[in-house]
């Protein structure tokens, strides 16, 4: 089992000056703080306009920073958004090789589209169309990191010529790809496609068995065909997360930002938005009213509490049933809502000294045997793979000169002459 945190940068109103600031400089001390205590992934997601729900426009800056702070956590896109409305493919590539470059090879690739109508149709994308262009360009974006030069492409979402992407990363044949997943559907296009899912729904073991069932008999069958130049066989599982040594605590502290993390993304799709005047925070502790205490008390009541949020044998029993039902990861989402950073560390740390080791300690004897056993469906799905066919050097195009006659500097060798 891997161990990740994510972020979406939440920022509920009011807003004071400095907030925004904040909020990011306490991101990336808890991404360091993550790294040191051995957490394996760091995951930013994309969004724009979505304000108090994610304030993070710009991820390749944040994991970027990210990278240049850290040692061995790996920083993920969790997920670019793909659609060349958003993000011409050949500026995607370059910036995941430069982002591989400055991390030594420790990112990874999520995809995804987008959802609301402040996204899609700012950037007018027509949503029917959405995961069609998404994969259509993720395809390609891998090509681009992969081919030296990319012969080009031609469609009716976008067109590129022939060029050479640099720098290549440093990961080969390009990071390890994976797509954005909110139900089984989407699982299944992940399996098929031969890429990770990040599975951002809350799920009970159950449900997590049943999806990561679908997704490696998918992986197993004729129906994988990669959209990568590789398989990535992974299914990691977003997770509440607030850990304390006393139960009741770590649902005051940490309850009412993940609802509200799930309140959120219902009413970005559902309601009605009025860009720069929104009141996500307000309609939420309206609709909710004070429940704290009644969740308290029902938590007091069971034997344990499983959402991710309790006393570190809490999280342990939630981990291990996630782990039995194969899940590959876990990924934390301890920064939703009006969580506090204290209580953030306070978390990772608790969980790293008192549940992690526990897990750690059987990861690489589990992902071995995992890969031994998908090695023979991984090479059966690669060599169903359409390959884009590579350019003969005869074929290259040459890009004619940006001007009829290169232009001949007579200065320096007079200058030359008269210093002599």
């Amino acid at each position: 089992m891997k161990f990740g945190v994510f972020y979406e940068h939440q920022l509920p109103k009011p807003w004071k000056p400095g907030d925004e600031a904040r909020l990011f400089h306490e991101a990336l001390a808890q991404v360091v703080l993550a790294d040191q205590l051995g957490y394996d992934y760091a995951w930013e997601v994309e969004h724009h306009f979505l304000e108090e729900y994610s304030h993070s426009s710009a991820p390749e800056v944040f994991l970027a920073a990210c990278a240049a702070l850290t040692k061995t956590i790996r920083v993920g896109h969790g997920i670019r958004q793909v659609i060349p409305n958003y993000n011409h493919p050949a500026r995607t590539a370059e910036g995941l090789a430069t982002l591989d470059i400055i991390s030594k090879g420790r990112v990874d690739f999520g995809i995804g589209e987008g959802a609301t109508r402040l996204e899609l149709g700012a950037f007018h994308i027509p949503a029917r169309e959405k995961r069609a262009m998404a994969i259509e360009a993720a395809e390609q974006i891998a090509n681009m990191m992969a081919m030296a030069p990319y012969p080009g492409y031609e469609s009716k979402n976008f067109s590129f010529p022939c060029r050479n992407v640099v720098p290549k990363p440093v990961q080969t044949p390009h990071p390890p790809m994976w797509m954005a997943c909110t139900n089984r559907d989407t699982i299944k296009v992940a399996a098929s496609l031969g890429i990770g899912a990040l599975a951002f729904s809350f799920l009970d073991p159950d449900e997590a068995r049943t999806w990561a069932g679908i997704y490696y008999d998918i992986i197993k069958s004729d129906q994988c065909t990669p959209i990568g130049h590789a398989v990535n066989a992974n299914i990691a599982m977003v997770s509440n997360f607030s850990v304390h040594p006393d139960r009741s605590e770590a649902i005051r502290r940490g309850h009412e930002g993940f609802e509200f993390f799930g309140y959120a993304v219902n009413a970005l799709v559902a309601h009605d938005a009025v860009p720069g005047r929104s009141t996500l925070w307000h309609d939420y502790i309206t609709a909710r009213g004070d429940r704290t205490q009644e969740i308290i008390d029902a938590a007091k009541r069971t034997d344990g509490y499983s959402s991710g949020i309790g006393t570190p044998d809490d999280i342990r029993r939630h981990i291990q049933a996630f782990q039995d039902a194969g899940i590959d990861q876990v990924i934390f989402l301890q920064q939703a809502g009006k969580n506090r950073h204290e209580h953030i560390c306070e978390s990772l740390e608790l969980f790293a000294a008192e549940v992690m080791s526990e897990f750690k300690a059987e990861a690489a004897a589990r992902e071995a045997n995992k890969q031994a056993s998908l090695a023979p469906f991984i090479e059966a799905a690669l060599k169903r793979k359409v390959w884009m066919k590579p350019l003969a050097d005869g074929d290259i195009p040459i890009v004619p000169a940006s001007v009829a006659k290169a232009q001949i500097n007579q200065a320096a060798p007079k200058a030359e002459a008269a210093g002599g």
